[in-house]
C-alpha cells in the first residue's frame, strides 16, 4: 500500500493520478515499479504463517503489490472500504458468486447482463452446485419485488445493461434487497465510477471490468470486487487464494498506468457518446437508439439520478436494414472498428444478428438485429463522418427525421 495517502478529500482525478502510487524507496524512481516476482522473503520463523493469507506478501497468487497498489486506487474510485483486483472481469464475477453462495440459495439477477454472468448464473452455478436463480427485468421494480424469496442471498444487476443499455435503480432495488435480507451486487462496467458509484448508492459490491474503460487502451485484462472489507476478506481466501484467479504484475501495472487518465479519457466518451446518439436518433434510416442520456429513453430519469457525470461511453442501436446490408454497412466503416470489447481509446462496433441465444429476454426492437457500439475518445466530427460514408455507401438514407 502507498505510504502516501490520498482520500475523499482530493478530487477524482488528482486520486487517479496519485492513489497507489509513491516513490520506490530502493531506485528513487517517482512511479512504482512491475515486482514480477511470484514468492517474497519470509520472516526469520515463519513457523506462524497462514500460508493462504493474503495479509503479507508470500506468494502472488495470495496477492502481489502491483496488484495490491491498484487495489487501493479502485478502492478510492468506487468510494469502499476495500477492493479485490483479480485476472478479468468473469474472475471478479465468479470469485463472488463462489464465495457467497451455497446450494439451496437463490439468485435473482438482470434479464440483461454480460453474457459469462448470465451463463454462470443460470446454468453453471444453477445445474452444477443448485443454486436456485431467477431471471428479471431488473428495470421494473415491482418485477424485482415480486421475484424475491425467503432463500434470496444475493441481487445481482447490471446497470446499465449489456448489451441494450437498460437502467437499473440501483438505491430503490438496494432497499428492496437489504429489506429481505439479501445483499446486492452491481455491475458497473458499462458506467464506470467515474459516471456511477453503486457502494455510494447502497449495493454490497460493486464489479468492474478493468479491461473496458478503467484501463482504456485495450491491451490488459482485469476486474475488480468492491465492498466491505470483512466480506472482501471471505472472497480473497476462497476465490483468489484457492481458485486462483489472480492478475499478473504486469497486467496490473497496465491498468495503473491506464487509469491515471480513466477520468479524463471518460468525460470524452461521455460526450462523444452522446452526440452520436443524437445523430443516430435523428436519422430515418435508424429503427431505435438505445442511450440513456437520451431523454426519451426509458430509463433516462433514473440514469439523470444515479450516473452522476454522465451516461457512459456505449450505445446500441438498430438499421432498417436486413443482415446482409448491416453487416456491410460494418465493413465500410473506417474510424470505428469491427470487434468485441469497449472502453477502449478507439471506436468499437459489434453487429448482434438475430440468432443471440438471450434474444428472448431483450426488448422487442433488438430481436431484428443491432448494433453494440463502444464510442471512443477520437474526434467526434470524425467519428459521424464515417457513419455517415458507410451509410451511404450501403445506400441507407443520411435524412433527417
Amino acid at each position: 500500500m502507498s505510504e502516501r495517502k490520498y482520500g475523499s478529500e482530493f478530487g477524482f482525478q488528482t486520486r487517479a493520478v496519485h492513489t497507489g502510487n509513491d516513490v520506490d524507496k530502493d531506485s528513487g524512481a517517482i512511479k512504482r515499479p512491475i515486482t514480477m516476482a511470484n514468492s517474497y522473503e519470509l520472516p526469520y520463523d515463519p513457523s506462524d504463517i497462514n500460508w493462504s493469507s493474503s495479509d503479507k506478501s508470500l506468494y502472488t497468487r495470495n496477492g502481489g503489490t502491483n496488484q495490491k497498489y491498484l487495489e487501493e486506487k479502485i478502492a478510492s474510485f468506487e468510494g469502499s472500504d476495500d477492493c479485490i483486483v483479480l485476472a478479468s472481469g468473469v474472475a471478479a464475477l465468479s470469485g463472488l458468486f463462489f464465495a457467497l453462495l451455497e446450494s439451496g440459495d437463490h439468485v435473482m439477477f438482470s434479464n440483461v447482463t454480460y453474457v459469462a454472468a448470465y451463463r454462470l448464473l443460470n446454468e453453471l452455478l444453477n445445474n452444477k452446485f443448485k443454486v436456485e436463480t431467477t431471471i428479471v427485468d431488473t428495470t421494473d421494480l415491482e418485477a424485482v419485488r415480486a421475484a424475491i424469496r425467503p432463500n434470496t442471498k444475493l441481487v445481482h444487476i447490471e446497470t446499465p445493461g449489456n448489451p441494450t443499455i437498460g437502467i437499473s435503480d440501483i438505491q430503490e432495488i438496494a432497499k428492496l434487497a437489504h429489506k429481505n435480507g439479501a445483499l446486492l451486487s452491481v455491475d458497473n462496467t458499462f458506467a464506470s465510477p467515474y459516471n456511477q458509484r453503486p457502494i455510494e448508492l447502497g449495493a454490497d459490491f460493486a464489479i468492474e471490468s478493468l479491461t473496458k474503460f478503467i484501463n482504456g487502451h485495450g491491451d490488459a485484462m482485469g476486474g475488480s470486487i468492491a465492498g466491505q472489507k470483512e466480506a472482501l476478506d471471505k472472497i480473497r481466501f476462497q476465490s483468489q487464494v484457492n481458485l486462483g484467479g489472480t492478475i499478473s504484475p504486469f497486467n496490473a501495472w497496465l491498468i495503473m498506468r491506464g487509469a491515471v487518465t480513466f477520468p479524463l479519457r471518460m468525460k470524452q466518451h461521455n460526450e462523444n457518446a452522446l452526440a452520436v446518439a443524437k445523430f443516430l436518433a435523428g436519422l430515418e434510416s435508424v429503427s431505435f437508439v438505445s442511450y440513456p442520456g437520451l431523454p426519451g429513453n426509458k430509463g433516462h430519469e433514473i440514469a439523470k439520478k444515479q450516473m452522476e457525470k454522465g451516461f457512459g461511453g456505449v450505445l446500441s442501436f438498430g438499421l432498417k436494414a436486413d443482415k446482409d446490408t448491416c453487416n456491410e454497412f460494418v465493413s465500410q466503416l473506417r474510424v470505428v472498428t469491427s470487434a468485441v470489447s469497449l472502453g477502449h481509446d478507439e471506436s468499437l462496433i459489434v453487429y448482434l444478428g438475430e440468432n443471440d441465444e438471450r434474444q428472448y429476454l431483450y426488448p422487442e426492437e433488438f430481436h431484428q438485429g443491432f448494433f453494440r457500439f463502444s464510442v471512443g475518445i477520437e474526434d467526434v466530427e470524425d467519428i459521424i463522418s464515417d457513419l455517415e460514408q458507410a451509410l451511404e455507401k450501403v445506400g441507407l438514407s443520411l435524412k433527417v427525421v
